[in-house]
C-alpha cells in the first residue's frame, strides 16, 4: 500500500488553529484512508490508501474542524528523495536547526535567485525543486533566512519541519 505524508501548516500553535490528532486519524480513516498514523500535535500525517490532494485533505479539514488550513502532501519515495539528496548535510551539525521547507509547487526563476544572492551568513539555503533547505546556525528565532521563507516571499504555500521530523516522518512511512 503506498504511504502519503500530509503536512498541516499552522495547527496547534497555541491556542490557534487547534486540531486534535486523535480526531484528526478518525476523520482520515472514515474518508477511507488506511493506517493512519501521527507524530507529534503539529499536524503531521503519515496514511495509505487511497491517493490524495492537498485540496480534499483541505475540505475535510474545513468540514470536521471549521478551519482554513493550508496542506502539502508528499508520497513515501518524495520524502525519501529529500532525506537522501539533503545538500546541507555536511554544513548542518545540529538536526533542530536544519528545516526543510515543503512547498505547493516549484518556487520562480527570481524567487530561488532572491534567495540564493540573499545576504544571510552564516545561514545557508538550498532550493531543490519543491522543497528549500535551510540552515540556521544560531537558531531560527532571529533568522534573516526564516523571514525568507514565508508564502508572502515565495508565491507558493509553504510548511517546514525539521531533520528531525523530516527523517522521523520518513521512518514512520517505512513502519
Amino acid at each position: 500500500m503506498p504511504r502519503q505524508i500530509v503536512l498541516l501548516r499552522g495547527v496547534n500553535l497555541g491556542a490557534r488553529n487547534r486540531v486534535a490528532m486523535a480526531r484528526l486519524r478518525e476523520a482520515l480513516e472514515a474518508a477511507g484512508y488506511e493506517d493512519v498514523k501521527t507524530l507529534l500535535q503539529s499536524g503531521n500525517v503519515v496514511m495509505g490508501g487511497p491517493k490524495t490532494t492537498p485540496a480534499k485533505i483541505e475540505g475535510l479539514l474545513r468540514e470536521t474542524f471549521g478551519l482554513d488550513i493550508a496542506v502539502v502532501v508528499r508520497t513515501r519515495a518524495e520524502l525519501a528523495a529529500v532525506v537522501a539528496g539533503n545538500p546541507l548535510a555536511d554544513v548542518a551539525d545540529n538536526p533542530k536547526r536544519l528545516q526543510v521547507s515543503f512547498l505547493s509547487g516549484k518556487p520562480t526563476a527570481a524567487v530561488v535567485r532572491a534567495l540564493e544572492e540573499a545576504e544571510i551568513a552564516p545561514e545557508v539555503v538550498a532550493v531543490r525543486g519543491r522543497e528549500i533547505y535551510a540552515w540556521h546556525a544560531d537558531g531560527i528565532q532571529r533568522s534573516p533566512l526564516a523571514k525568507l521563507l514565508g508564502d508572502d516571499k515565495l508565491g507558493v504555500t509553504a510548511t517546514a519541519r525539521n531533520w528531525n521530523t523530516v527523517t522521523k516522518l520518513l521512518a514512520l512511512a517505512d513502519a
